[in-house]
């Protein structure tokens, strides 16, 4: 019997798994895929402080690495849920990650591998082998394979000088029996490609708002150079909120954080690019609490330029991206060539699209609390970081509380 279940290794459920097991229960951390940190682990920078996000997970994965009563499990898929608050049975699969701890991260078996695919940790805008590590703050620290890309060729398997890697390796199914569970599932950028009218994956440089979190960071696949497609600097952009957000067609709700993120990524811009023209479209901004401040602050920087407006319409002209919006406080039409357009994509539930069995959702694919099973971070509902991490460590408590039971 074990104590506390969490599903979802990004910042909420480290958060809640470090929490409870500091606590003296035994926990059990399950992650999708081979590697933890979610979301978090893409982004430059946090608001309203503007720091990188690996400084605080750092100070977690050093607490889970001295922490006896917390197990970590990744590449591992839960396929369902039953029984009661106390007693829940818990149906893992784990598939292989195909390099042992032996690993010392070397990198001679990338170096020899021949296949190159699109990195998802950079969302497809640059390449990676197939048998990889995603940056130099990974958790765990050791190569994982691709089962679906490798061909098997066993080029890294010669190379690597420490036997760390097993191509026969196979899929298992792992059996549990936990007192609590929390899901700490997370969220994925709404498609983009669904919302027409905006040009995305038509016109070059149309990107979503976490492909700009990776253009500016300095593990990207820019170095953290923002520039074009053609490699050429931003002399202007613009920031297209709700784009499929708070619409029928798309996600109905607001994600929260989608103001807040442009404003920050727009101090990446100027920092970069201190006369670019910033333009910034939005239907109302929302800034809740201690955010106000930050808003505040961006707003009045030079050539950074609000307009209240929901854009219309995308096109291509001349190598430029032209925004056409009608501006509410005027009720002009109006028209901005820029060099790239951000879209402030929402944030949709994890679970959305993929439910796992014996957790309940809403309408919108968040997690529904029952007796036993608690939501953490944006599983619950869109959350920024600061949020996230206030769930979690709610969500902990309640797990302890039925664990004492």
């Amino acid at each position: 019997m074990g104590d506390i279940l969490v599903i979802g290794g990004g910042i909420a459920g480290i958060t809640s798994a470090v929490e409870a097991s500091e606590t003296g229960y035994s926990v059990i951390l399950v992650e999708k895929s081979p590697f933890l940190g979610g979301r978090v682990a893409q982004l430059n920078k946090y608001f309203p402080k503007l720091c990188p996000p690996f400084c605080g997970l750092e100070i977690f994965y050093r607490r889970m690495r001295t922490n006896p009563k917390l197990k970590v499990i990744t590449n591992a898929e839960v396929l369902g849920i039953s029984g009661n608050p106390g007693n829940f049975s818990v149906t893992l699969k784990v598939k292989p990650r195909f390099v042992n701890e032996n690993c010392t991260a070397c990198g001679e078996c990338a170096k020899v591998c021949p296949v190159e695919v699109n990195n998802e940790y950079d969302f497809g805008l640059s390449k990676r082998k197939a048998i990889y590590i995603p940056h130099a703050m990974a958790m765990p620290f050791i190569y994982a394979i691709d089962e679906k890309s490798c061909n098997r060729c066993g080029e890294c398997v010669k190379a690597c000088k420490y036997n760390a890697i097993n191509l026969n390796e196979t899929e298992k199914t792992v059996n549990l029996n936990v007192s609590a569970i929390i899901v700490a599932t997370g969220w994925k950028p709404y498609d983009a490609n669904r919302i027409e009218n905006l040009g995305y994956g038509k016109i070059k440089n149309v990107v979503t708002n976490m492909e700009f979190e990776r253009l500016s960071s300095l593990n990207g696949p820019t170095n953290g150079r923002i520039i074009t497609a053609e490699g050429k600097p931003i002399g202007s952009i613009a920031f297209a909120q709700c784009a499929g957000s708070r619409d029928q067609n798309h996600l109905p709700y607001c994600s929260a954080v989608c103001c807040l993120a442009s404003l920050k990524q727009a101090t990446y811009v100027r920092e970069q690019y201190p006369d670019a023209k910033i333009y910034i479209f939005y239907i109302d901004i929302r800034a809740f609490g201690r955010y106000e401040d930050f808003f505040a602050k961006v707003a009045k920087e030079k050539g950074i330029e609000l307009i209240k407006g929901k854009v219309a319409k995308v096109e291509e002209k001349d190598g430029k991206v032209v925004v056409t919006a009608e501006d509410t406080a005027t009720g002009q039409k109006i028209r901005k060539e820029v060099d790239m357009l951000v879209l402030a994509t929402g944030m949709q539930p994890s679970l959305a699209e993929n439910p796992i069995p014996g957790i309940e959702l809403d309408e919108y694919g968040f997690v529904k609390e029952k007796p036993g099973i608690f939501a953490a971070g944006v599983a619950m509902k869109p959350l920024d970081v600061m949020f996230s991490n206030e769930t979690a460590t709610a969500a902990a408590l309640k797990a302890i509380q039925i664990a004492r039971r």
